[in-house]
């Protein structure tokens, strides 16, 4: 059986931040903890969302981590316990957004972390006791201001997904005059993730129909659209379109990813330095052609779909063009060529290896991996 949801309320536009006070009143919040890191304060974006609450009370919590973990969900929930606040506004990229996700769990639900991540069985204890949620996106990659999903690294060193439908925000505030100021790199980075995404769900079994026309089309907007943004920062059509793009591959997740994430999971829990959304573009030419030979994928014509979307007119059954058109772009954009480059060696297959089959994206992959051919797509994305 399909199912179809769609999602919250998004504000996408120059200027959004401003709406700020009127979504903390739509959605209750009275003295709202703003979750934020360093990197957004020292930029100045911070103060721009501080400015436009205007009067509203409220904290600010900017020690979040480059990968948020267990221990920094504590440290922010002692502050929403102790500033009495009511509700939690994101401020930046995936990294805040999921910290908040954490709080609005560990603000309301009891025991550890844990027990609420969805490989652990804890997805249906998550109630709709938790916080509310105003998401304010600064980059273009992840997403999460519109997923029902956030990743955390838990106190025993896993990075584990925690999913519940209480956990969407209430309100996605996507404003692209945000993410002018993104470094190059870090623009680069962050859209290969959103067009990670788009592709990865796309590839997904699950029958949803709207899920994939979103996907497909954010896809071609974020190809179109990335190296523009990378290396003309002040291009405003192309923020629009990557921000756009980034949302869209999220409104798509409930598809499923696969195995580019259960392998950039796993690696980024065992190196929490590594970047997420470069892991996913070092990986997404290995798990297109690992997954072209799915049922699926064939049967629905999956690979001439995504090939049209990048540009490229055709393919062959493998996946090699459109590989080859992401390891192109991967070039262009100046990220790794490979996992070598960003530190792995091989004895860390074993780790990854066994991360990767505990993922809960590893069984929405439309072909489902062993260990030999997860063992296989990281030789080759090396």
């Amino acid at each position: 059986m399909a199912f179809i949801y769609y999602i919250t309320q998004v504000q996408l536009d120059f200027g959004a931040v401003k709406l700020l006070p009127q979504e903390c009143e739509r959605t209750g919040m009275k003295r709202p903890l703003v979750v934020t890191d360093a990197g957004v304060r020292a930029a100045g974006v911070l103060g721009k969302a501080l400015a436009a609450l205007g009067e509203v009370p409220h904290a600010v919590f900017d020690e979040t981590p480059s990968n948020p973990t267990e221990a920094a969900v504590r440290l922010a929930t002692a502050m929403y316990h102790r500033e009495r606040c009511d509700g939690l506004i994101a401020v930046g990229g995936g990294s805040s957004i999921d910290l908040a996700k954490g709080v609005a769990i560990a603000a309301t639900h009891e025991g550890p972390l844990k027990t609420y991540a969805t490989i652990e069985g804890g997805s249906p204890k998550i109630t709709e006791k938790v916080a509310p949620v105003i998401a304010v996106p600064t980059t273009a990659g992840t997403g999460s201001e519109v997923a029902r999903g956030a990743i955390v690294i838990v106190d025993d060193g896993r990075k584990l997904g925690f999913h519940s439908w209480h956990l969407v925000p209430k309100t996605a505030i996507c404003d692209p005059e945000l993410t002018l100021g993104l470094p190059p790199l870090l623009t680069a980075a962050t859209g290969m993730d959103a067009i990670a995404h788009c592709m990865e769900t796309f590839m997904a079994s699950a029958v949803n129909p709207p899920a994939d026309g979103i996907a497909l089309d954010g896809l071609e907007r974020g190809f179109l659209n990335i190296e523009r943004a990378t290396l003309q920062g002040s291009d405003r059509e192309a923020r629009w379109n990557m921000m756009s793009a980034s949302m869209q591959g999220a409104m798509a997740f409930q598809k499923g990813l696969g195995c580019v994430h259960s392998l950039s999971h796993s690696l980024g829990g065992a190196n929490p330095r590594l970047h997420h959304g470069t892991l996913n573009a070092v990986f997404l030419p290995a798990v297109v052609k690992f997954n072209a030979s799915a049922e699926s994928m064939v049967k629905d014509r999956r690979l001439q779909r995504m090939a049209h979307a990048v540009g490229i007119g055709s393919c062959d059954s493998k996946g090699t063009e459109v590989a080859e058109a992401i390891r192109a772009l991967n070039a262009r954009l100046g990220l790794p060529a490979g996992l070598s480059a960003m530190g792995v060696t091989r004895d860390m297959f074993e780790r990854i290896i066994t991360g990767a089959l505990a993922d809960h994206t590893h069984k929405t992959n439309p072909r489902i991996a062993t260990a030999d051919d997860y063992r296989e797509m990281l030789e080759t994305s090396m």
